[in-house]
């Protein structure tokens, strides 16, 4: 597939700004456990990996999130 294709593939669908991160203020866990942050930024909730901050962050709408954590609260994430 040519670079230009898969490029528009991979982003279909994407209608979210490209957020400047840089002054974030991350938030991790309460509970300390995990390697994961947070930060609210223009509306949108951005995460990553704490231990690896350079990576990539994956951005959230609010109503993506609520359904993010609705299912991480019911287990749909859990290792067993």
């Amino acid at each position: 597939m040519a670079e230009s294709t898969m490029e528009q593939h991979r982003l279909a669908g994407w209608h979210k700004p490209d957020l400047d991160l840089s002054n974030a203020e991350w938030r991790s866990s309460s509970r300390g456990r995990g390697d994961v942050q947070i930060a609210f930024v223009e509306g949108f909730i951005a995460m990553r990996n704490s231990g690896r901050p350079e990576s990539p962050s994956l951005i959230f709408t609010p109503a993506e999130w609520g359904v993010f954590m609705s299912d991480a609260r019911e287990g749909e994430f859990d290792l067993t």
